[in-house]
């Protein structure tokens, strides 16, 4: 969701993106390296980057790395959550976002022990990640028609990932391919999908034909 990302920047928005782990370890990576790479992108996207130190390959949702998450979310005051798919071959990438929806949930409660101010997350959206190997059915479209080339950049950055590891190469071109289709399903350049369990309201008069 990177031409989102770097579109809601670009508009004004508030937008932070949180790691909640480094994502070690990978065949071609490291701590140093990814943490690097990171903040790189980032910087590409015009947006900060928050890391929350919970361990890859294990994420859980339990009550500890809950507190972590909802405190985040107290903290950055979060209006919309973004979150990987639901249904991902990932195991990481499903337990996120069991996680990241709890946390939302929790981030609320006012009688707890969480860090920061009792906080309401309006709404929870779900971006597509290249381990599905699936078609996307999104509830909706971003139009991130302007935005692609910063968000292949900001994907090059990772270059531990998608330019030393040759079994990664053609993954920036297929994220690429995607957005020109997504795009084309809206009647624009480049598009971004998004899944939402919850209804979403509409201004039908903001529409445009």
């Amino acid at each position: 969701m990177g031409g989102t990302i770097a579109r809601l920047a670009a508009e004004g928005h508030a937008v932070t993106l949180v790691d909640l782990s480094d994502g070690e370890p990978t065949p071609m990576g490291n701590p140093h390296t990814r943490a690097k790479e990171a903040a790189e992108a980032a910087s590409i996207l015009g947006v900060p980057r928050l890391a929350l130190g919970l361990r890859n390959r294990a994420i859980t949702d339990d009550l500890a790395s809950r507190a972590v998450v909802a405190g985040a979310i107290r903290s950055l005051r979060a209006d919309i959550v973004f979150a990987p798919h639901p249904i991902d071959a990932h195991p990481d990438h499903v337990a996120a976002t069991n996680l990241i929806e709890a946390a939302c949930f929790a981030a609320k409660f006012t009688k707890s022990d969480l860090p920061g101010e009792p906080h309401t997350v309006r709404h929870i959206f779900h971006y597509f990640a290249t381990h599905l190997r699936a078609v996307p059915q999104p509830a909706f479209i971003v139009d991130t028609t302007g935005f692609a080339e910063r968000k292949q950049r900001a994907i090059l950055a990772y270059a531990s990932q998608f330019v030393h590891n040759e079994q990664n190469r053609k993954i920036p071109e297929w994220v690429h391919a995607a957005g020109t289709y997504f795009g084309s399903r809206i009647g624009c350049e480049s598009g971004e999908p998004f899944g939402s369990r919850q209804c979403i309201a509409l201004d039908v008069g903001a529409l445009r034909v």
